[in-house]
C-alpha cells in the first residue's frame, strides 16, 4: 500500500514526539534542592529594596492630591451608614490615616492593623464599648439617661459588648466611632469567625468601617449578606502605588533567609510604638530571661510584683493591657511550666534579646 506524503509527516512527527518523550523520561533527573540555593541574608534585601529610588513622584503626590478631594465626600457617605472599603495597588494606610487624623477628627477612631500575624478582636470590641460610653457621657447632659454598666466590659462577652453597641435607645444621639481596618484581608483578619465579628460590628448602628484590601480574592471572605446588609461596602479604587514598607515587614521575605539582626530590629520598631511602660515592663521580662535562662520563664505573679514596685502598673488589669499588646505583636508567649504554673516568655534567641535590650535602651 502506498503512502502519500502527508501521511508520512505526520506518522514522522509522531515518532519523534514519542520518541522524545521516552528519552525525557530515562534523562538524569536534577538533584538540586531549593535548600541548595544560597540566600541572601534577610537585613541585606531589606536595605537594598529601602534603597530604591521611587520614581513618577510628581504623578503620585498628584494623584494624592487628587484623594484628598474625596475626603467631604467619604464623610458623607459614613454619616449615610456606609463603610469605605478601598482597593487598588499600592499601601493606603497613610491616605487612610490621613484622612482619619484630618477629616475624622471629631470622631473617635479606633485603627486595626491586620497586617500583623495575630489580632484579638474582644479588645478591640472592649475598646469601642468603653468609647462609646465616653461618647454618650459627653453627648447627654444628665447621667440618669446614661444606660447602666452593671459589670465591667472587660468581663462581659462579646454578645453582650455587641448589644451595647448597638443599643436601639440612644438612636437620637448623633455620632458614630470610626474602626479603621488596615488590611482586612489580612493573616490575624483572614479566617471565618473573624470576618464574622467584623461584620456584627459593623452592622452596628453607631460604628463606621474604613477599611482596605490588598488581595485579589479578598472578596469571597464575605456572603451576600454581609457585604450588602452588614458591612454596607462603597466600593472605592484607590490605587496609591506606594511601597508596603510598614504592612510588608511583618512578612519574610521569599528570597531572604532570617537572621538575628533583623528579628531584634523588627521587634524594636514595634516596641517603639508602644508607651514608655509597656516597654519598661518589657525590659523586666527580657532581663529577667536572660539573667534565668534554664528556666522556661517568668511567673506572671513575679512581673507583676516586679512591675508595680517600679511603679509601671497600678493594678494587674493594666499589666494585662500590656500583656494583650505584647501577644498580639507576637513579642511575648506563654507556656506551662514543669511544675504547672503558667510563665511568660519572649520567642528570641540569647543574642536578639540581647540586641534588642540595647536597641530600645
Amino acid at each position: 500500500m502506498e503512502i502519500n506524503d502527508g501521511e508520512e509527516e505526520e506518522f514522522e512527527f509522531s515518532r519523534n514526539y514519542f520518541l522524545a518523550k521516552e528519552l525525557g523520561s530515562s534523562a538524569k533527573k536534577s538533584a538540586r534542592k531549593i535548600s541548595d540555593i544560597d540566600l541572601v541574608d534577610e537585613q541585606e534585601l531589606r536595605a537594598a529594596t529601602a534603597s530604591i529610588e521611587p520614581k513618577h513622584e510628581k504623578e503620585i503626590i498628584a494623584l494624592m492630591n487628587s484623594y484628598k478631594k474625596l475626603y467631604s465626600r467619604w464623610v458623607f457617605e459614613l454619616r449615610c451608614g456606609f463603610g469605605l472599603l478601598m482597593y487598588g495597588f499600592g499601601s493606603k494606610k497613610a491616605l487612610i490615616e490621613d484622612f482619619a487624623s484630618t477629616t475624622l477628627s471629631e470622631y473617635p477612631v479606633v485603627v486595626i492593623n491586620g497586617y500583623l500575624q495575630s489580632i484579638n478582636l474582644k479588645q478591640v470590641i472592649i475598646a469601642l464599648a468603653e468609647l462609646w460610653l465616653d461618647q454618650l457621657k459627653t453627648k447627654r447632659k444628665t447621667s440618669s439617661t446614661l444606660p447602666k454598666v452593671h459589670q465591667p466590659f472587660s468581663s462581659r462577652s462579646v454578645d453582650d459588648l455587641l448589644t451595647f453597641l448597638d443599643r436601639s435607645d440612644v438612636e437620637e444621639i448623633d455620632s458614630f466611632l470610626c474602626v479603621v481596618i488596615h488590611n482586612i484581608d489580612g493573616p490575624g483578619l483572614r479566617d471565618t469567625e473573624s470576618q464574622q465579628y467584623l461584620a456584627r460590628i459593623a452592622s452596628c448602628s453607631h460604628i463606621r468601617i474604613i477599611a482596605s484590601i490588598d488581595h485579589v480574592n479578598a472578596p469571597l471572605l464575605w456572603d451576600k449578606k454581609m457585604v450588602h446588609t452588614q458591612f454596607n461596602w462603597y466600593w472605592y479604587h484607590i490605587p496609591t502605588f506606594a511601597p508596603y514598607k510598614v504592612e510588608g515587614m511583618f512578612f519574610p521575605l521569599v528570597l531572604a533567609h532570617s537572621s538575628t539582626a533583623q528579628n531584634a530590629k523588627t521587634a524594636a520598631i514595634v516596641l517603639q510604638s508602644l508607651t514608655p511602660n509597656a516597654q519598661s515592663v518589657f525590659k523586666i521580662l527580657a532581663e529577667y530571661q536572660l539573667s534565668h535562662s534554664e528556666e522556661e520563664g517568668m511567673p506572671f505573679d513575679n512581673l507583676y510584683t516586679v512591675s508595680r514596685e517600679r511603679f509601671l502598673v497600678s493594678s494587674q488589669v493594666t499589666l494585662n493591657s500590656h500583656l494583650t499588646e505584647f501577644k498580639d505583636h507576637e513579642l511575648v508567649k506563654i507556656r506551662r511550666r514543669s511544675d504547672g504554673q503558667d510563665c511568660l516568655y519572649i520567642p528570641l534567641a540569647t543574642d536578639a534579646l540581647e540586641k534588642l535590650l540595647s536597641e530600645i535602651g
